[in-house]
Formats: C-alpha cells, structure tokens, sequence
C-alpha cells in the first residue's frame, strides 16, 4: 500500500545492542515543549443529582494527557477548597510552560456573561454563594496565561444544571443560566483555542455511555499523529454532531499564531538504528575505562523512557481472541480482536489516502489476516515493546498493547 504505509506489522529487534528508535518521542515536540494540563471532573453533587461520567471523563482525559508528555494536575469529586489547592498547585506548575492545557468535565452556569464551575460541595442558596463555593473560570484562566506561549481550554460543563434555576429563582439573579458564556480571547503568547461542549447558551449531554459525547470525541481525535488541534477539534464538533442527532454542537474559539500539534510523528524515519557503540575518546583525552558502555547506558535509558510511555489497557485481565477487551479507548471498548480485524480503520492507514480507497473495508481485507498470522504479528509486540509506539495504528495504539498482552497469554 506504499512506502509510507502506517504498518501494521511490527519489526524484529535483534541483538541487545540494536536500538528501536531515533529517540523518536524524546526528540518530539512533546518532549521538546513544557506542557502542562489542570484536568478536573466532578461527579457526586452534595446537593444536585450526580452526573455519571464527569470524573470517568476527566480521569481518561487526564491517562490521555499524560500520553501525550503533558505533566497533568488533577482531581475528580472535589470540594471548592479542594479545587482551590489543586488550582493553586496548577499556578505555580504551569508558569512559563509551552502548552498550557484546562479541561474540566461537570456542572458550570454563567451569571451576567461570567461563567463558573461548580464543585461537589456548591449549595448556591443565594448570590452570594457564586464567591465562596463556585469557581470562575476568569480565574483559572488567569492562572494559565501567566508566561505561557499556547493555551488550551476544553469545557465539558455545559449538563443541564438544576442549581443556575435555585439561583435565578430564590437570590433574582437574570442571567443565571446551565448554559455557559462565550469567552472572550486575550492576546499573548502563540495564542488560545477554547472548546465548548455546546455552542454558548445551550446545553450538553451527559451521555449514556461511558463518556460523555463531547469527551468521547475529544479522547478519539486529541493525540492522533500529526493532526492540528484545530483540525482535531473540526472532528470532534463532527463527530458530537452526529453522535447526538444534530442536537449538540461544539463551539470552539480560536486564536492560534502557529499549527499546533500534539503528537508528532516522523512517518519517514527508521524504526532501527545499527548497532550502538561506546562514544570514542578524543585523541589525547586520558579516559578511564570503568567496565560500564556509555552508548549501551543512553540505549537503554531512552528504551525505558518510551517504554513508560506505553498506554496502559483499562483491564490487566487476560486478553483472548473472541472476549470483548476493555482497551481504555471509548472508540473499540467492548470489542474482541475476532471483531476489530474485521471492523473499518478509525483512520487513514496511509498518510492522505482518498476515503473511497480505505472507509468501508475491513482490515483484515488488505492484511490477510487470520488468527494465525496475527499471533506471530503480536509476538513481535509482546518481545519489542517499544515498537507499539513506533508507529499509530489505525486500530488504535491500545490495540497493539492488547496483541502483545494475547500473545503473552499464548494467543488464546
């Protein structure tokens, strides 16, 4: 399918002095940059009914985050104190930071065009109430622009809130409403994009599923390879769209001076370098030799850091061919590998490949594949590791790290 096919197969690293990388993620721009996220979600209201996914959201957005090399601060079900000590820690994180990232899932209201985030503990009984037990988002933006080149702000906060209806009824504020405000750009830095789950003055699904529509999308488009945020986030209105029958839009605020990127992949660089030797001495140097190899000492060093970067899958149970997996990926949970070989690619497998050519087939059309074959693909997961990240899959990165956990299992 071309020189530039995003493989499938994985290649066989031989020897232990053979590295599997060009310090590919260490030399990205996810290592490259600072980038730092405050991600928050509340669920369990003391005094509004519990919204189900909101801490589920933020805890995968967080996973997705960390993947993706940002240093993440979070909290899930927090009290307005909570959230002032996490937002503090945040503040004193994120200054000067290349990438400053917000996502917040759970209640918010706008009062007069202000917009808040409501934590567990908000009871909102009168106006005075928004001051001490809500947050502004005002606030949490100012702690995010402080020396920071690019800020991202994703707000899945627009649920149906019966606290902004207390509010405007018992205290007479106007304004009070579930749906929040549009926010204003300032400028500064490379710029900010801000992404709503609904389009300001509506309100958003909590969803059925495991996440809400919004995050769902979010966790689906976010860190695929070589995609802008700002593209990514066409998707994401796309796909929310859709998913909701046309009854909630994303409504995104862009001001960006530069293509930003959060996972950058060199589709043309080679997986295996050759065969690492010591650094040599400059002639006349009077160097020591300690017994230890330099060059086999940085190998294994970059080895264990793209190995740590690894996703994890959402269940350590064994993986077997026809049992539906729990991967951690709202777009192929509750599959078997049986069923995704034959599903349609979430994405291009070939870099700008026409849709007609690929959407509607199955994978395993092109690849051939059988449980047999698959096997002896997974086993080359299973003893090279570092390989799932070498490359996306058009599966899904997790559905590599689930090959290689069924062929540890014995391809069961």
């Amino acid at each position: 399918m071309g020189s530039r096919t995003i493989a499938f197969c994985a290649v066989l690293l031989r020897g232990a002095g053979i590295v599997a990388l060009v310090l590919l993620l260490t030399l990205t721009a996810a290592s490259a940059e600072r980038r730092i996220a405050l991600v928050l979600g509340n669920s369990q209201y003391q005094h509004a009914a519990p919204l189900a996914n909101p801490a589920r959201d933020a805890k995968a957005m967080a996973e997705r985050l960390q993947n993706l090399g940002f240093e993440v601060v979070s909290g899930f079900d927090l009290t307005k104190q909570q959230t002032q000590t996490t937002v503090a820690q945040f503040a004193k994180q994120v200054r000067g930071a290349d990438v400053a990232l917000f996502f917040y899932a759970g209640h918010g209201l706008q009062v007069s065009g202000k917009n808040y985030l409501l934590p567990v503990d908000a009871a909102l009984e009168d106006e005075t109430s928004l001051d001490f037990e809500a947050v502004s988002v005002d606030f949490i933006l100012r702690q995010m622009s402080r020396e920071t080149s690019i800020r991202l702000v994703f707000l899945d906060a627009c649920r149906d809130n019966p606290l902004a209806a207390v509010l405007a009824k018992t205290a007479g504020i106007k304004g009070a409403s579930s749906g929040l405000a549009e926010i204003p750009i300032e400028n500064g830095g490379a710029g900010t994009l801000v992404a709503f789950a609904a389009s300001p003055n509506q309100l958003a699904y909590d969803g059925s599923g495991d996440h809400s529509p919004f995050t769902t999308a979010l966790l689906q488009h976010i860190g695929e390879s070589n995609v802008s945020i700002t593209e990514a986030m066409n998707r994401v209105t796309s796909d929310v769209f859709k998913a909701t029958a046309g009854k909630q839009r994303p409504w995104i605020n862009v001001s960006l001076t530069t293509e930003v990127v959060l996972h950058k992949v060199d589709l043309n660089a080679p997986l295996i370098v050759g065969e690492a030797s010591p650094p040599q001495s400059e002639a006349g140097s009077d160097t020591r030799n300690t017994g230890a190899s330099p060059g086999k000492n940085a190998d294994q060093l970059a080895l264990d850091t793209l190995r740590a970067k690894i996703p994890k899958l959402a269940s350590d149970g064994p993986i077997l061919f026809e049992r539906p997996v729990k991967f951690g990926d709202p777009a192929i949970d509750g599959k078997s590998i049986a069923q995704l070989i034959k599903s349609e690619p979430l994405f291009s497998p070939v870099e700008g490949l026409d849709k007609s050519v690929w959407q509607g087939k199955h994978c395993d059309t092109c690849h051939e594949w059988n449980e047999a074959r698959l096997c002896e693909q997974a086993k080359n997961f299973a003893a090279n590791d570092v390989s799932v990240l070498r490359l996306q899959h058009p599966l899904g990165t997790r559905f590599k790290v689930a090959l290689a956990r069924w062929a540890q299992g014995g391809c069961q």
